[in-house]
């Protein structure tokens, strides 16, 4: 007898986050929370400041990942956290956690954007929905 595949559920099997300390942060992570839940899935979590700067708002602090950890290890939900710190920005980040770590869905968060702000700075979400190696679900904060 030959050992054969698990039937597809349809579920992802990896789930990546890009995580940000704020709203859209925390709608992206309860998304990918209850998305990993809900397959048995592994959840791989993504934080990074602004090209690797730890002083940057978006690089959440010990306390704050220690309590997402908690929370997903009380949930029951396989995981990890990643903070990479080597100048990779934000998107280039989640996509290389995408790549590592085979994901099956990458969730991140949205924000609205005037069409000048989207010209001037770029766009994580755009460069994240263009390149990922797989679907990506977006969210907006309610």
């Amino acid at each position: 007898m030959t050992d054969s595949p698990a039937p597809s559920t349809g579920l992802p099997r990896t789930v990546v986050v890009g995580y940000v300390p704020n709203a859209e942060g925390l709608a992206a992570y309860h998304a990918a929370r209850d998305w990993a839940a809900a397959g048995s899935s592994r959840l791989v979590v993504v934080n990074t400041g602004r090209h690797g700067d730890y002083s940057h708002p978006s690089f959440a602090g010990a306390q704050e990942l220690d309590a997402i950890s908690d929370e997903l290890t009380a949930a029951g939900v396989e995981h990890f956290v990643v903070q990479p710190v080597d100048g990779r920005s934000a998107a280039e980040a989640v996509l290389a956690a995408a790549h590592d770590e085979g994901a099956d869905l990458v969730v991140i968060g949205l924000r609205r954007r005037s069409p000048v702000g989207k010209v001037l700075t770029g766009s994580t979400a755009q460069h994240v929905l263009l390149e990922a190696p797989c679907p990506v679900l977006a969210v907006k904060a309610v």
